[in-house]
């Protein structure tokens, strides 16, 4: 399983997430992506004034979550342990 963290070059909550996720190394035990929504209008119209976001894309059989800033390491371990019991 994955998670995405959306952001965009330039924003600086966004590299304030992505240091608190490089600090969970080896306590989520799923891989986490990084995604650009500058690349999508849809993606800036839709997460634009939210990022970062941490987000989870369900199988197609189940929900999908998202976290939105701001978030800390214990509701990152929350947000994962949540979804681990769908």
């Amino acid at each position: 399983m994955s998670l995405v963290l959306l952001g965009t070059e330039g924003c600086h909550l966004c590299e304030e997430a992505q240091a608190l996720i490089l600090r969970l190394d080896g306590k989520i035990p799923w891989d986490v992506f990084l995604q650009d929504i500058g690349e999508s209008e849809q993606m800036v119209e839709r997460y634009g004034e939210r990022i970062p976001v941490l987000r989870y894309e369900a199988p197609a059989d189940g929900q999908d979550a998202e976290l939105d800033w701001p978030f800390d390491e214990q509701d990152v371990l929350e947000f994962v342990h949540n979804i681990s019991q769908t």
